[in-house]
């Protein structure tokens, strides 16, 4: 079975192309768009209102934008400080002086210490009895309201003799051991 092709002769004759299908070619269509573009302004500005613009962008990326990017910077690094606060975290100072060191080499060790602060110790509780501490932040080495030093000294003199009573009860290996 072998097909016929059909021949240019036998087949209708072959029209010419019409001439605006020609003009309207991919070519040409972009040629005729490049140049009939308008030319565009990147600013609303113009003159002297683009110069103060431009210098007060300038000033902004060159004053503002460092000042801006130090706060975050310094807001991110002590994150792990104030988390480990909030869950009363045992070993919070240790991960404040981590979050400090994770400033001076740049960030690498701010990780380390957010995660630090979301764990929880694995002997602390063992040796402690309570895996939570109360931050030191809010105490202060006055004494407590209406106590005088006259007798706070009153009261250590106290703790001292019944301590020392204490001792005194106890064999003598027992006492030269505490």
């Amino acid at each position: 079975m072998k097909m016929k092709l059909p021949s240019r002769e036998s087949g209708p004759a072959r029209r010419p192309r019409p001439v605006a299908k020609a003009l309207l070619s991919p070519g040409l269509l972009f040629i005729a768009a490049t140049l009939l573009v308008s030319p565009a302004h990147a600013s609303m500005f113009k003159g002297e209102a683009l110069d103060t613009a431009a210098d007060v962008l300038a000033w902004v990326v060159l004053i503002v934008a460092p000042i801006i990017g130090i706060g975050l910077f310094w807001m991110v690094h002590i994150l792990p400080e104030k988390i480990a606060e909030k869950k009363k975290h045992p070993q919070a100072k240790a991960i404040q002086v981590l979050c400090l060191l994770s400033l001076v080499f740049g960030g690498l060790l701010w990780p380390f210490a957010f995660l630090w602060a979301y764990s929880k110790p694995v002997m602390y509780k063992l040796a402690y009895g309570t895996d939570t501490v109360e931050p030191e932040h809010g105490k202060s080495d006055k004494p407590a309201e209406g106590q005088t030093d006259a007798d706070q000294l009153k009261r250590l003199r106290a703790q001292v003799a019944e301590l020392e009573t204490r001792l005194a009860g106890k064999p003598a290996a027992e006492g030269e051991k505490a």
